[in-house]
């Protein structure tokens, strides 16, 4: 090649070469949030932008209440796997060890479906189909009671027969009660469905995403607090985040042992139906103290109507015991002392829940007695009075050890 050919070609290989960088360079993204200039607002205006914010949320919650169901369902739910996870990233990435706790929970859910849940439905549809009979013995029981009552003269000038009156046409429109809402479920099945299904991937979506970005969703967060408060903020963080997740995953484990148990223990009395009323007591001991007596209630019926008083005296037995392990064992080793919140007053927040919120606030209303117990401890020691004098003896003195 020539000195003239070599001449031509030498620039324009580097205008390719140059050319070929520009083009396979990736452009990035404009960050908006690079030498801000600062919009000047006062103290009132930001308050006031906020309380808007905060109203407007508020408002769509209650034009969409399913947002409400599927947020808190999504937190649930990281809050639960956050335990699996925990575990399993000690010998993989944080990555793998979500998909890996996904898959245990899928698992487990398909397992269930396979084996559990048709022998379930099909112990339900025996029981509905035995209820007629089971309230005919329950009858039959009571008007037992009540005469031996009436022969001892402990029963009030009312007439037995007009109790036992009362009492089915009591039963009967409960019945027509649940026939009714029963066809007007059946009606609206296929909305409920797909309205479920969509929840159901909702509170998937929310919680795989929180355990995917919760380094980020935090670093968001301190960020956002003032700079002298972050430590504070750290501490607020965790706080939230470990009485709610110990209080969650011990509750569903709890829950678990609780329906196990009293399965197991119908059957070796000889209930009928024993695994759809365990089923029934796993569900209603979600409800603080009263779910364990409401989930005994249909065992006692049917061990009455099959068994006769000896079996639903060892069906009371049974109860009992469970409550018992409950209370004393169950909750202290699985849970710990994590909710440090008065009896009554999670007796009275599962009430106002309820009322307010019906079902959800029942289950609800324990998580956010916990999350108001760890906002009040946060603040109780570090709100201070804006009296410059008192606020030095508001510090807590550090005790010095000798010898620093």
């Amino acid at each position: 090649m020539s000195d003239e050919g070599a001449a031509q070609t030498k620039p324009e290989s580097r205008r390719a070469a140059v050319r070929r960088k520009l083009g396979g360079r990736r452009r990035r993204e404009p960050d908006v949030t690079a030498h801000p200039t600062p919009i000047r607002i006062s103290r009132r205006t930001r308050t006031v932008l906020i309380l808007a914010v905060i109203v407007t949320l508020a408002y769509a919650v209650y034009l969409v209440p399913s947002v409400l169901t599927t947020a808190v369902g999504g937190i649930a739910l990281a809050l639960v796997l956050s335990f699996p996870v925990r575990f399993f990233s000690r010998f993989v990435p944080h990555g793998i060890a979500i998909l890996l706790s996904f898959l245990l929970v899928v698992g487990i859910i398909v397992a269930a479906a396979l084996y559990l849940v048709p022998i379930v439905a099909q112990q339900f549809s025996s029981l509905i189909g035995a209820a007629p009979g089971i309230a005919t013995s329950a009858e039959q029981y009571l008007r037992d009671a009540l005469d031996s009552l009436e022969n001892r003269g402990l029963l009030p000038n009312d007439d037995p027969q007009q109790l036992i009156s009362r009492v089915r046409e009591n039963l009967v429109d409960a019945v027509r009660s649940i026939g009714s809402s029963l066809v007007g479920g059946v009606l609206g099945f296929v909305y409920s469905t797909v309205n479920f299904l969509v929840t159901l991937l909702g509170v998937l979506f929310i919680g795989i995403y929180l355990l995917v970005d919760v380094r980020k969703i935090k670093a968001f967060y301190l960020r956002a607090a003032p700079h002298d408060y972050r430590s504070d903020a750290r501490s607020l963080w965790n706080a939230f985040g470990y009485s709610l997740s110990r209080y969650l995953g011990g509750l569903a484990l709890i829950l678990l042992i609780q329906g196990a148990v009293s399965a197991v223990g119908l059957f070796f009395i000889g209930v009928p139906y024993a695994l759809v009323l365990g089923a029934i007591v796993s569900v209603t001991a979600i409800i603080p103290y009263l779910g364990a007596f409401l989930g005994a209630i249909p065992a006692l019926l049917v061990a009455l109507a099959f068994g006769g008083l000896t079996d639903a005296f060892l069906t009371a037995l049974l109860f009992l015991g469970v409550q018992q392990l409950e209370g004393n064992f169950l909750t202290p080793k699985i849970q710990g002392d994590t909710l440090h919140v008065h009896p009554i007053l999670v007796f009275l927040g599962v009430i106002v829940g309820g009322g307010l919120f019906g079902i959800l606030g029942v289950i609800v209303a324990v998580p956010a007695l916990a999350v108001l117990r760890v906002l009040f401890d946060f603040l109780r020691v570090r709100l201070r009075t804006g009296d410059p004098a008192g606020a030095a003896h508001d510090v807590p003195k550090v005790r010095r050890t000798p010898g620093r």
